[in-house]
């Protein structure tokens, strides 16, 4: 049957930033779909890790600050050690400063590049060794942004980071596919998390942006699990180098 190639059963997942919002959403539906989960947070996921008990998929709970590399062989290696192999990794941590260009400070530009696109190479690359060790292929999915695609304001080092995330994924898919290696990318449009609250609370940019999405509506975090989900199995295995938007239409518009 066809909906035996989105089953993941088996298959061992790292997720970054998971403990809330995208990443939580993204890992929750991979377990759903089999996965036994590796979640690396700087800080404890508490509400993921009682999810994981209630769907009854294992999850591995791992600190790590991806500001800085040092932490990324661990995070690989205590995979393996506990499941015997990793099948995919989703590259979701990431943070965001907001000032105008003109004012905008070298320390706020050098924290969102290392977490949002230096760490998301440099896991990706210790993952993609251990696929090429096994022998058996996998999935990386990294997650994007609408400013992969789009300026913005007044965010220049994450529109940096996040343009960087669509190019990377493309480098990596071009390089890695010969290994069976899928590299493929989410671009999550106005989504109702954390990041967004200021903007959903003032009613005129709220607006704003509800009427600039066909879907008239805010996504969330469950509306990323099906294309994560999709990604990550055997059913994407001829997709390689491509970013998905999932943002209600924001892009047709």
């Amino acid at each position: 049957m066809i909906l035996d190639s989105f089953n993941l059963e088996g298959k061992v997942a790292i997720v970054t930033g998971c403990d809330t919002g995208l990443g939580q959403g993204m890992a929750l539906g991979l377990a759903k779909a089999g996965c036994d989960v590796v979640g690396v947070n700087i800080v404890e996921p508490t509400e993921t890790i009682e999810q994981m008990k209630q769907i009854g998929r294992k999850f591995i709970d791992i600190r790590a600050n991806l500001m800085k590399l040092d932490d990324i062989p661990n995070i690989v290696d205590r995979a393996v050690t506990e499941f015997g192999h990793v099948d995919i990794l989703v590259n979701n941590a990431g943070i965001i400063r907001r000032n105008d260009a003109i004012d905008f400070s070298e320390q706020d530009w050098d924290d969102v590049m290392n977490i949002n696109i230096k760490s998301v190479f440099f896991m990706s690359q210790a993952v993609a060794k251990q696929f090429m060790a096994q022998g058996t292929g996998g999935k990386i999915v990294n997650i994007a942004s609408m400013l992969s695609y789009q300026g913005g304001i007044r965010v220049p080092s994450y529109t940096a980071s996040k343009s960087g995330v669509m190019g990377v994924t493309r480098l990596m898919a071009n390089e890695w596919a010969k290994h069976g290696i899928n590299v493929n990318a989410i671009a999550p449009g106005y989504m109702a998390t954390n990041n967004t609250q200021a903007l959903r609370a003032d009613e005129v940019r709220n607006k704003e942006i509800l009427d600039r999405i066909p879907a008239a509506r805010w996504g969330t975090p469950e509306d990323l699990a099906g294309p994560c989900v999709f990604l990550s199995s055997s059913a994407s295995d001829y997709i390689s180098g491509y970013t998905i938007a999932v943002d209600g239409g924001w892009l047709a518009r």
